[in-house]
């Protein structure tokens, strides 16, 4: 009780806890943006060729989750240990280069476990002690997992997008008031969830039917209905502008540097999470702007 009380009344001390949680936290994310795309390709897999040959046992497999195997070098399966598993300082103090066989580890490990510690600790501070923060933070670890994964295979898993947005409606209707900025009402986070998904649904339905191509995914539609769900229908505008927005100059941008060709298609969902965390954080400062426009 002690220390509850501390971090209530110590926003610099909640911050702090929380960004060193976050390090630990965004050390696990690495494993769940690394591992849950080839989970769910040999659960297809394995449905696949239960379809084919669905009076054939199919035939054992290695355990492969979240927990199992222990994380090992990719180069030369050497078990990563505890000292060589701490958030960003063994990755400094390995040079970035594996202890056994000197292969490269990307640079993505220490990032992702420095951004979920930076931000973890950015809401603490932003929202203080209470359901606020821990809803925001949950938020936050989540959109973390879901960019990675759709920065690296243009896969948003139903596995995190569904319970985000089931969550939220949750939140809502047992915490939300009202007048807290986060959750919001339930009748707000219903809507949400709804015109979330349905308004980026009808674009897609649209595109295709004008174009004959698919725009995007559906975990696209249902990332923006769990924003919705946590949000509010009032923020779905904002969001879709802001992700919009940023999507259409980083496209232009690699198009021009880089020589990005226009029919190589580029993850929408990373737009989407960062523009609902910034509304999350700062709805009325980014919100004003729009109201002010449409006067």
């Amino acid at each position: 009780m002690e220390l509850i009380e501390i971090l209530r009344q110590s926003p610099a001390v909640f911050a702090t806890t929380a960004g060193l949680i976050g390090l630990l936290v965004g050390s696990f994310l690495n494993v769940v943006i690394h591992r849950t795309p080839r989970m769910m390709e040999a659960a297809w897999r394995a449905d696949c060729a239960a379809l084919d040959n669905p009076n054939v046992a199919p035939p054992p497999v290695p355990t492969y989750n979240l927990m199992t195997p222990r994380s090992a070098c990719p180069g030369c399966s050497a078990p990563i240990t505890a000292l060589q598993n701490i958030p960003v300082l063994s990755w400094l103090a390995l040079r970035g280069r594996c202890a056994c066989c000197k292969a490269p580890i990307s640079i993505r490990y220490p990032i992702v476990e420095l951004a979920t510690g930076l931000l973890s600790a950015l809401v603490a501070w932003h929202f203080g002690w209470g359901w606020e923060a821990g809803c925001a933070i949950t938020v936050t670890w989540t959109l973390i997992a879901l960019t990675g994964i759709d920065l690296d295979t243009q896969l948003l898993p139903d596995g995190l997008t569904l319970p985000l947005m089931w969550l939220g409606l949750l939140a809502a209707a047992y915490l939300g008031r009202g007048a807290a900025p986060l959750p919001v009402d339930l009748k707000s986070s219903v809507l949400g969830a709804a015109f979330g998904y349905l308004s980026l649904w009808t674009v897609y339905q649209g595109f295709r039917l004008v174009t004959g191509k698919e725009g995007m995914g559906y975990g696209d539609f249902k990332l923006l209905a769990a924003l919705g769900a946590w949000l509010g229908w009032q923020m779905l505008l904002p969001v879709v502008l802001l992700s919009a927005v940023t999507g259409a100059i980083v496209g232009i941008a690699l198009m021009v540097f880089k020589r990005h060709g226009r029919d190589v298609p580029i993850p929408f969902g990373p737009y989407l999470a960062a523009a609902g965390w910034l509304v999350m954080m700062w709805a009325p400062q980014l919100v004003a702007p729009w109201w002010a426009l449409s006067r």
